[in-house]
């Protein structure tokens, strides 16, 4: 008597069918990820933005040099000049308009305080930059400027 080899009819569907249902199951996963996909690219532009205002902001005078006062950022001498900073579109350090990065919004606060505790305490404001991208996601970063 000879054996049978190969499959029935019904293995073969069944097989088809539970191929199908993790094909399914893959392309809802990846279809998932592709919808998000640009959201790091946001991320990664929200974080360059961020650092770049506030690299900018921790490089001016602690205290007001003595010059007249300006509400042109261009004319910003020292931290406090930033506070309420509010771009929507962004800016370079120069007042110029980001075209490219429009969608997104810049807010800039600082607040006065101080780092350490006692006599060894020194007077501080604390710089945060606020960058929501064009899909509302809202991204803080923050640094102390100190005076010395």
């Amino acid at each position: 008597m000879m054996r049978q080899r190969g499959m029935t009819l019904v293995e073969l569907v069944m097989a088809i069918v539970i191929i199908g249902i993790a094909a399914a199951a893959l392309y809802s996963a990846m279809a998932s990820l592709a919808g998000r996909s640009a959201d790091p690219m946001l991320r990664q532009q929200s974080v360059l933005l961020a650092e770049a205002y506030l690299e900018e902001i921790l490089a001016q005078a602690y205290a007001d040099p003595g010059a007249a006062a300006c509400n042109q950022r261009l004319c910003f001498d020292d931290v406090l000049d930033y506070h309420n900073l509010d771009d929507q579109p962004p800016q370079d350090a120069r007042g110029g308009v980001l075209n490219q990065l429009a969608g997104y919004r810049v807010r800039v606060s600082v607040s006065t305080g101080s780092l350490g505790a006692g006599a060894a305490s020194v007077a501080a404001r604390y710089v945060e930059v606020r960058v929501s991208d064009p899909t509302g996601a809202e991204l803080r970063l923050g640094g102390y400027r100190g005076d010395y």
